[in-house]
């Protein structure tokens, strides 16, 4: 790690990390001032709902349940609509998600794709100059003064006529971003990647007939929903843009919650632009929430779809509630890369399909892809059912009647643990890890592009299944600190093997299994690897 640069910008405000001509475009004066005032207003609250967090853990820890809560009953009795969206989020068939990377963001752009979420958190590895380079990027993107060279493949890039509408993931709250210091203390990653985009380009976008778009990650109550509110009327009258300008989605990825779904709608009523289903994060999310209870022990993750019921219940409840409400369901994400097999091809290519056709039959509005090669693939199955509308809200899913027990209801029929799922978490955690350490925060592997999410899945798993005494392998065997240390050398030797030996970094990849080490083996849990890797960063 190199030691970062210190650069006093104003009266308690330093940036910790290099200051070169390219970044002072970004990090100038008044747009620095404002990330510095977002702070000193939301930094305490945002302090205060982590804490909130910490205590609504111990109250489960200790026996309470999830609940929907009696105190929010008026809202989710109520008769109220979320605002309308503007012309270019009314149709999200197909929505590309990728980092912010200068040629991610062009091919993601020109994907074909009805819109692209770029992304500064869980596909985005947030060193100091993939921070701010990916706000150039965007910068220039959003101005279409943005091209790329490939030295490597001797191939020029730039933007097509038609584009997809941009919209932003800023990191989660949980998060803080270490190289910008406001009064001593680090500033939220989100109000920065938030402040520093809508700061440089708000009024552009809304020049350009388009707004400022955002995705919102990892909330898990709806007062965490009404701080971003908060954020965003501050924001707003702060550069004189209307309030109701900004627009944002909030995917849905924690259990807790799954159990204010209506209330996170309402708090973003006049902002909202519905709410998206995913899936790795989810289940790592009930892991997370209830390690210390006596919950099922999941089986191998391949074996936990979208089908089984606390899965199901979750999907359900989430497009009735959009529906219910005016907002958009946006579904989850196919994240298969096109390979030069064709069986290999085809056999993903038909399972994708599948996956799309039971979200477009379930009420989806629309879902994600991580590549431009699956963009058609998945707007197929919705634009058979959309019949040429925009979406379906109109859908209202009256067949659904979800219950707390049923959004806890774990138990997976047939389900088993096998040495191969074991070492699939083992090696995908390994290797992606090394990658977010190196760097790339969207790695290749085995033919999925994964992100933070698929390490958090795979720690949280193996963590479990240490943890727990009834968890063994369907061949009987108990899954216990030797069999994980065997496993995880084993696999090192295997991601050396096929790296070669010309690419595996052996100090890379030492690093990378202390982390997964701490976060997957230790007795206490980790809330986000990313909390402990984070410091590992330039």
């Amino acid at each position: 790690m190199t030691q970062p640069q210190s650069v006093t910008m104003s009266d308690g405000v330093s940036i910790e990390g290099d200051l070169d001509s390219d970044y002072e475009s970004i990090l100038t004066g008044d747009a620095v001032e404002f990330i510095a005032d977002l702070h000193r207003e939301f930094t305490p609250r945002r302090n205060e709902l982590l804490q909130r967090r910490s205590r609504r853990q111990e109250r489960i820890d200790n026996g309470d349940n999830l609940e929907f809560l009696d105190d929010t009953e008026e809202i989710r009795t109520g008769d109220w609509q979320v605002a309308e969206v503007p012309d270019d989020l009314q149709k999200r068939t197909v929505e590309i998600t990728g980092p912010v990377s200068r040629k991610m963001v062009i091919n993601a752009l020109n994907s074909g794709a009805n819109c692209f979420m770029a992304d500064f958190e869980d596909a985005n590895s947030p060193n100091w100059s993939n921070t701010i380079e990916g706000q150039i990027n965007l910068r220039d993107a959003i101005r279409r003064q943005i091209d790329f060279y490939d030295d490597n493949r001797g191939k020029s890039y730039e933007l097509n006529d038609e584009t997809a509408t941009l919209l932003v993931r800023p990191r989660g709250w949980h998060l803080n971003e270490k190289h910008i210091v406001v009064d001593g203390e680090q500033v939220p990653a989100g109000l920065v990647d938030f402040g520093l985009y809508f700061f440089h380009n708000a009024q552009e976008l809304i020049d350009r007939s388009t707004g400022p778009y955002f995705y919102l990650p990892k909330l898990e109550s709806h007062l965490e929903a009404r701080l971003w509110n908060d954020v965003f009327n501050y924001a707003q009258d702060r550069l004189d843009i209307p309030r109701g300008t900004i627009k944002a989605t909030v995917l849905l990825e924690t259990i807790q919650a799954a159990f204010e779904m209506e209330e996170i709608l309402y708090e973003l009523r006049d902002h909202s632009a519905g709410l998206n289903a995913g899936r790795w994060d989810y289940i790592f999310s009930a892991i997370k929430t209830f390690r210390n209870r006596n919950m099922p022990v999941f089986p191998d993750r391949s074996q936990i779809t979208m089908t089984v019921p606390f899965m199901r219940a979750y999907t359900d409840h989430l497009v009735q509630t959009c529906h219910k409400r005016g907002a958009h369901a946006i579904g989850g994400m196919a994240a298969f890369i096109p390979t030069s097999d064709p069986e290999t091809n085809e056999e993903a290519m038909n399972k994708v399909a599948q996956d799309k056709q039971r979200e477009a039959e379930d009420g989806f509005d629309g879902t994600w892809v991580a590549h431009p090669g699956l963009v058609d693939v998945a707007r197929e199955p919705f634009e058979k059912r959309l019949n040429g509308k925009p979406h379906q809200k109109h859908r209202m899913r009256d067949d659904v009647d979800v219950s707390p027990q049923d959004l806890v209801n774990f138990e997976i029929s047939g389900g088993s643990i096998t040495e191969e799922g074991m070492r699939t978490n083992v090696n995908v955690g390994l290797q992606y890890i090394a990658s977010w350490l190196y760097g790339i925060g969207a790695a290749a592997i085995f033919n999925l592009m994964e992100d933070a999410a698929t390490a958090e899945i795979s720690r949280s798993q193996i963590w479990q299944w240490l943890h727990r005494d009834d968890a063994t392998l369907e061949d009987g065997r108990d899954i216990d600190r030797d069999l994980y240390d065997q496993i995880v050398d084993e696999e090192m030797d295997n991601i050396r093997s096929l790296l070669g030996a010309d690419r595996f970094d052996e100090e890379l990849f030492d690093r990378a299994r202390r982390v997964f080490d701490r976060v997957a083996a230790d007795d206490d849990f980790p809330e986000f690897f990313t909390l402990i890797a984070y410091d590992e960063l330039d």
